[in-house]
């Protein structure tokens, strides 16, 4: 029997497609981990479809952040949670699976000290983070607030979850806190002029979960004169083409992070620069290392938010990518 099963006759359990958005693995991927590896190791209800017991879960979340940080599946599928564990302090990326950000310059302002935040945070008091932090985007303004705050702290929150000072839930707290207080300040500024452009699509492709890097890169976007249409994640390509011509947008934007194979990543990209219009840009960034190995015609690769503006100046001016 494998080590994994459950000893119970219980058939309680997560289905697969709950597995799916929890973890972030496609219900392919865990079929065929099933047949390939032995785990996980599902039970079965009376209809006879797959029940995921809440350990083999958590055993995939790990699994998942560790593919993330480019550790292969044969190295990592079916260790027990405490090896996991283990490989996850020295495999975590610098920074975790958002989109585009960059560390604050040294001696940056921020409102206290990043473990005060991190305090409030293990507090569980939700309404009281999310007045905390919207009083900090108050004071320090949305652009700070983005580059000095929430990319540090983000990284921090993902760095203490990999040290087990918090649980997954904690870090879903996080997110979706300073999901809210970004999308209210965002909803405060000004529209841009309708002549300033460009209007950027945002989104991410299958298998990409993670939100909270394009409502970073939203913030900044806006914050500088843009238009912005956020799909938010998960778009097939096929609806980004048609998103993107249907909204006339100039550009479209993609977070990617080491979640899929980069000959995947990059096979996506030139199909989508092939379906797209010419004149429409494509700008891309995160974590996924392939993003940055070797340049892509037509696309324009981010690693920071920084590169943003570089990237604006280039379309007003007129330095518009073509496909090949």
């Amino acid at each position: 029997m494998n080590a994994f099963a459950s000893d119970s006759p219980s058939t309680s359990g997560l289905p697969i497609a709950a597995v799916e958005r929890e973890t972030g693995l496609s219900k392919d991927t865990l079929r065929v981990w099933e047949k390939r590896y032995g785990f996980p190791q599902p039970l079965r209800d009376s209809a006879g479809d797959r029940l995921y017991p809440s350990d083999q879960v958590e055993q995939l979340v790990l699994i998942s952040r560790l593919l993330a940080s480019g550790m292969r599946p044969s190295k990592v599928v079916g260790l027990d949670l405490s090896a996991l564990q283990a490989l996850l302090v020295p495999a975590t990326p610098a920074m975790p699976a958002t989109v585009m950000p960059a560390l604050p310059p040294q001696g940056a302002e921020t409102t206290m000290p990043l473990e005060d935040w991190l305090v409030a945070i293990a507090a569980h008091d939700q309404v009281s983070l999310r007045h905390q932090l919207a009083q900090a985007q108050l004071r320090m303004g949305l652009a700070a607030f983005v580059t000095d705050l929430v990319v540090p702290l983000t990284i921090a929150v993902g760095e203490s979850w990999a040290q087990g000072r918090f649980q997954v839930f904690e870090e879903h707290l996080y997110t979706e806190t300073i999901s809210v207080v970004l999308r209210q300040a965002i909803a405060t500024l000004p529209p841009p002029p309708r002549s300033h452009g460009p209007k950027v699509l945002l989104t991410t492709l299958p298998q990409e979960m993670h939100s909270l890097g394009l409502l970073m890169v939203e913030a900044m976007l806006v914050l500088e004169g843009c238009h912005c249409v956020s799909l938010g994640t998960q778009t097939p390509l096929t609806d980004v083409v048609q998103a993107a011509q249907a909204h006339r947008v100039d550009v479209v934007g993609l977070s990617f992070t080491n979640n899929q194979p980069g000959a995947v990543v990059k096979a996506s990209l030139r199909e989508l620069r092939q379906r797209l219009p010419r004149d429409t840009a494509l700008w891309v960034g995160g974590n996924s290392a392939a993003l940055y190995q070797s340049p892509m015609d037509g696309i324009v690769a981010m690693p920071s938010l920084h590169g943003l503006r570089d990237a604006l100046q280039n379309w007003r001016n007129g330095s518009r990518p073509h496909s090949g």
